[in-house]
């Protein structure tokens, strides 16, 4: 089975686990799937690891959801580590 077809399978099933696996392998198509799945999940843990990997697209999504939790916290270490647009989000939610 390829590489494509796995990932087709775990996003059926929703399988954040076999996703993680063949992202952690080197798939771009995995890891774009793996974020999208966690952020309609709402799974902070998951954007959390992965943008602390690095990866600007799950960071993104982090601050959208944080934003939308309006988790301060989450915002504030974000924008402590030097992101701009989590430091704007969080400006703007504790300006109400």
């Amino acid at each position: 089975m390829t590489d494509d077809e796995l990932i087709e399978r775990a996003v059926e099933r929703g399988d954040l686990a076999e996703l993680r696996r063949l992202a952690g392998e080197g798939s771009a198509t995995a890891t774009d799937h793996l974020i999208e799945l966690a952020g309609e999940r709402g799974d902070m843990a998951e954007l959390r690891r992965l943008s602390d990997l690095g990866d600007a697209t799950a960071t993104d999504q982090l601050i959208e959801l944080a934003t939308e939790l309006e988790d301060l916290g989450e915002l504030r270490r974000l924008a402590d580590g030097g992101n701009r647009t989590a430091a704007e989000q969080l400006a703007e939610l504790t300006s109400c």
